[in-house]
């Protein structure tokens, strides 16, 4: 059978009580590898086998981290999210290594594995930062995956589903992930045509650029203008310039001093949308204007919103994670930054199922003496969001992305601007956090996390704790993290 919406069903004259078993080989080439995956997979093995080893092998990946203290709820929410985490992106190739080439008819082999589902727009944030830090063996694989599909189709995956480019949301989101793997220092993989392909994606004229259909302008005016009423112009060149900011700052590890340059202040072009009328990013015409009427509310709740893509200008105002120092000095200073942001938070236009905000509650920790909002809001949004109840994820889990972001936020730290390897500390949920830690990439065997807690109300951070030495400030790169051995957070 072939074609769509098809299907098929069986019926079977059971005796009652009486079970029957089947069993399914899939392949994404071939009918004969789909029995062959089957019979390497699963011969001889009856349903409480399979059942008990799938079991164990999830028993080790979710005991990557342990966590001690705090509800039982709490520990529910944590390990449904490490599961969730862990879904996607998944493998693709068969048990002979053969998978469809990207975009293409042609059966590939490979001799390592070749993952699929990558949903970049939302997992560049923090999902494959996670992985990185918990499964870098796997991270490697995806990032090599990624570059092999540039070297099969021309172009690093934008959203990519079994071989097929959807071209689903915006943005260059390869870029961002494969430059903080590198910069945390998993680089065993083509460098040269990692970075041969950013390239591409970020100097290639014209609407025939996959990544940037609308680089013409971007490249010509600093910004993207809104040509039609729907057309996502402003969260467009958002992506742009975090993506350019993450290119700059590989290009300079490289010895590319020029193309350093070069997007390091293409990424400062976010400046454009700042309009001091509205203190909110707005949308700019082809004229140069601002447009009007404009409204930074419009677009809530996922509706339609002109410069925005499902969200409204408060969703992206403060989404410029790589120069958070320049929106404060355009927004008027440090407390205008803070209770503007705060404002946020006050005012319900926070929305924690949308991935330009989710990192917004970090950015109180750039200011000194404005930190405790950081750990205040986290702990909030983790109550209110994150329960387990049918209803405990804030929207679509987005192949882990709210997921990533709840186990980052549960153990104490947080990756909130792509392509940087440095975290910003916040309360731990739990007493105690044990992370293996993988010895193939990682000198010290574990990172140890723990929470002195002077009383049930004590949330905040009095003083973090490195090795027993006081650790300045409330970021830390990954350096830092993964030779720490352990963290002690003093709370008051």
């Amino acid at each position: 059978m072939s074609g769509d919406d098809i299907g098929t069903w069986f019926t079977f004259d059971t005796d009652e009580g009486e079970t029957i078993e089947v069993s399914m080989g899939v392949s994404f080439v071939s009918i004969a590898n789909a029995r062959l995956n089957l019979e390497k997979e699963q011969a001889g093995k009856g349903f409480d086998q399979i059942r008990a080893e799938a079991r164990a092998m999830w028993q080790n990946d979710l005991s990557r981290i342990l966590v001690e203290g705090g509800t039982e709820e709490q520990k529910r929410v944590f390990y449904t999210a490490m599961y969730h985490l862990l879904i996607h992106p998944n493998i693709l190739q068969d048990v002979n290594g053969q998978y469809p080439a990207m975009e293409g008819s042609e059966i590939l082999t490979t001799k390592g594995n070749r993952y699929t589902v990558f949903s970049l727009w939302d997992t560049y944030r923090n999902v494959h930062q996670l992985m990185t830090l918990l499964f870098p063996d796997r991270q490697l694989d995806m990032v090599r995956t990624m570059v092999d599909m540039y070297k099969e189709h021309g172009w690093l995956p934008k959203w990519e589903l079994y071989g097929r480019e959807t071209l689903t949301m915006e943005g260059d989101p390869s870029i961002p992930v494969i430059v903080d793997t590198w910069m945390k220092g998993l680089r065993d993989f083509d460098v040269q045509a990692a970075y041969e392909a950013m390239y591409k994606s970020a100097t290639t004229p014209g609407k025939d650029n996959l990544m940037r259909p609308d680089i013409d302008d971007y490249i010509a005016k600093g910004y993207v203008p809104l040509t039609e009423q729907y057309d996502n112009s402003v969260s467009h060149a958002l992506e742009y310039y975090i993506a350019d900011y993450a290119l700059s700052r590989f290009a300079q590890a490289l010895g590319k001093k020029e193309d350093a340059k070069l997007f390091y202040d293409r990424s400062l072009g976010y400046k454009h949308y700042y309009c001091k009328e509205f203190g909110t990013l707005r949308p700019i015409l082809p004229d140069g204007t601002f447009y009007s009427p404009f409204d930074p509310m419009e677009g809530a709740n996922f509706a339609a919103s002109p410069g925005f893509h499902e969200g409204n200008s408060w969703n992206y105002t403060f989404y410029v994670p790589h120069d958070i120092a320049g929106l404060t000095r355009l927004m008027g200073g440090k407390k205008k930054f803070v209770d503007k942001l705060q404002k946020v938070f006050d005012e319900g236009l926070y929305d924690p199922a949308n991935e330009p905000d989710i990192a917004y509650p970090y950015l109180f920790s750039y200011f000194k003496g404005e930190e405790w909002r950081t750990q205040k809001q986290v702990k909030r949004l983790l109550a209110e969001y994150f329960t387990d109840r049918p209803d405990g994820i804030p929207g679509n889990d987005d192949t882990g992305t709210m997921s990533a972001w709840a186990i980052f936020s549960m153990i104490g730290l947080y990756p909130d601007c792509p392509g940087m390897p440095d975290y910003t500390l916040t309360t731990p949920t739990f007493d105690k956090v044990t992370i293996q830690l993988d010895p193939k990439y990682y000198k010290e065997k574990e990172l140890v996390i723990t929470a002195v807690r002077p009383g049930d109300n004590a949330d905040l951070i009095k003083e973090v704790k490195l090795n027993g030495k006081k650790h300045a400030g409330y970021r830390i790169s990954h350096e830092e993290l993964v030779h720490a051995g352990k963290i002690e957070f003093i709370l008051k």
